[in-house]
C-alpha cells in the first residue's frame, strides 16, 4: 500500500486527538465504572472497525484485511498484558481512583515505544529478507513458552521490575506515598519521582516485553509500516477501558494462553511459508482470509472453552464447600447426642 507522507501525517495528528479527547475526558480522577469501561470500548471498538473500512474502500480488500487481521491479533495479545498490569497496579498499591489515569500514560508510553520497534522492524525487513526466518522461529518458540507457562501455577505471581526501572528509581528517587496525580514532588530539599511516575513507567516499558513477541507477529501478517503500526495504536488506545470491563473475567480465560499460542504458532509457521517462498522455494502461502479465519476461530473456541473451565471449577468448588459445611453440621448433631 503506498501512503504518502501527508497520508502518515494526518493520521498521526487524528490519533492524537482522540488521545486529546480520551485524555480530557480521563483527566479528573475517579473510579471507571462498567458502564464508562463499556462505552468506551464499544467506541474503540466502531472507531477501528471505520479506518479498517475506510482502507476497504480506498486501499482495496488486501490492505483491509491485513489491517483487521493485525488489530484483532493485537488486541488479543493485549488482553494477555492485562493479566501484568493487574500484577503491576497491586505491586504499587495503586487507588482505583488514578489507576485509568496511570493506564492511559503508561499506554501513551508504550505506543511510543513500539513506534520506534515498528519503523526498526521495517527497516530490517526491507534490507534482510532472512529475518524473516528469525521471526517465525521466534514466534514458534514463543509459542511454545507459552503453553509451558500456562501449564505452570501461578496463583503466587509477583510483578517484579525491570531493571531499567529499578536503574531510574535510583537515580531520582521515589517519594513514600501517592501525591494525587503529581509525578513528582520535593522531599527533603530533592526532586523526586512520586509512585505514579513510577507505576506509568512500569506499564510503560513492560509492554516493551510484550511487544518483543506481538511486533514481529503482526510483521508476519503484513509487512506494510502503516498497517501494522495503526492496527497496533487501535489495539493499544482501547486497552485502558477494556481493563476496567473485564477485570473481572480475566481470571476466566484459563485457556487464553493456550489460543494465543496457536496463534503464534500458525503466524511463525505463515512466515518461514513466506520466507521460502521468497527465496525461490515453491510451497503453498496462507492468505489473509484464512489467516483472519484461523486468528478468529481460535480467540472463540478458546474463549468458549475457558469460561466452560471456569464454570465447571466454580461449581466443583462450591460442590467441595456445600460438602464440607454439611459434615460439620453432622459432626455437630452426633457431638449433641
Amino acid at each position: 500500500m503506498d501512503v504518502s507522507v501527508t497520508l502518515w501525517v494526518l493520521t498521526i495528528v487524528g490519533l492524537a486527538a482522540l488521545i486529546a479527547v480520551d485524555f480530557l475526558i480521563g483527566r479528573k480522577p475517579h473510579e471507571v465504572s462498567l458502564k464508562e469501561a463499556g462505552v468506551w470500548t464499544i467506541v474503540w471498538i466502531v472507531l477501528a472497525a471505520l479506518f479498517g473500512l475506510g482502507l476497504l474502500v480506498f486501499g482495496g480488500g488486501e490492505p483491509s484485511g491485513e489491517f483487521f487481521a493485525g488489530f484483532i491479533t493485537e488486541k488479543s495479545l493485549s488482553v494477555d498484558n492485562l493479566f501484568v498490569f493487574v500484577l503491576i497496579m497491586a505491586k504499587f498499591s495503586v487507588p482505583s481512583k488514578y489507576q485509568q489515569r496511570v493506564l492511559l500514560v503508561g499506554v501513551l508510553i508504550a505506543l511510543l515505544l513500539r513506534a520506534a520497534f515498528i519503523a526498526a522492524g521495517a527497516a530490517i525487513l526491507a534490507s534482510f529478507a532472512w529475518v524473516f526466518y528469525l521471526f517465525g522461529a521466534f514466534l514458534i518458540w514463543t509459542a511454545w513458552k507459552l503453553i509451558q507457562e500456562a501449564r505452570a501455577d501461578h496463583e503466587d505471581e509477583e510483578f517484579e521490575e525491570n531493571k531499567l526501572l529499578k536503574a531510574v528509581e535510583r537515580r531520582f528517587g521515589v517519594a513514600d506515598r501517592y501525591h494525587g496525580t503529581k509525578l513528582w514532588i520535593r522531599q527533603n530539599g530533592k526532586r523526586v519521582m512520586t509512585p505514579m511516575l513510577v507505576v506509568m513507567l512500569a506499564i510503560g516499558t513492560t509492554d516493551v516485553l510484550f511487544a518483543l513477541d506481538s511486533i514481529p507477529a503482526i510483521f508476519g501478517l503484513t509487512q506494510d509500516p502503516y498497517i501494522v503500526f495503526t492496527a497496533n495504536a487501535f489495539a493499544l488506545m482501547g486497552l485502558r477501558q477494556l481493563y476496567f470491563l473485564i477485570g473481572g473475567l480475566l481470571r476466566k480465560l484459563v485457556h487464553l494462553s493456550y489460543g494465543l499460542s496457536v496463534i503464534l504458532g500458525f503466524i511463525g509457521v505463515k512466515l518461514v511459508l513466506h520466507a521460502l517462498h521468497e527465496s525461490g522455494v515453491h510451497v503453498p502461502e496462507i492468505s489473509i482470509p484464512v489467516s483472519l479465519g484461523v486468528i478468529c476461530g481460535v480467540l472463540i473456541v478458546t474463549t468458549i472453552t475457558s469460561l466452560m473451565a471456569s464454570r465447571k471449577q466454580e461449581t466443583a468448588a462450591a460442590a467441595e464447600a456445600g460438602t464440607g459445611t454439611g459434615n460439620g453440621e453432622a459432626d455437630r448433631n452426633s457431638v449433641d447426642v
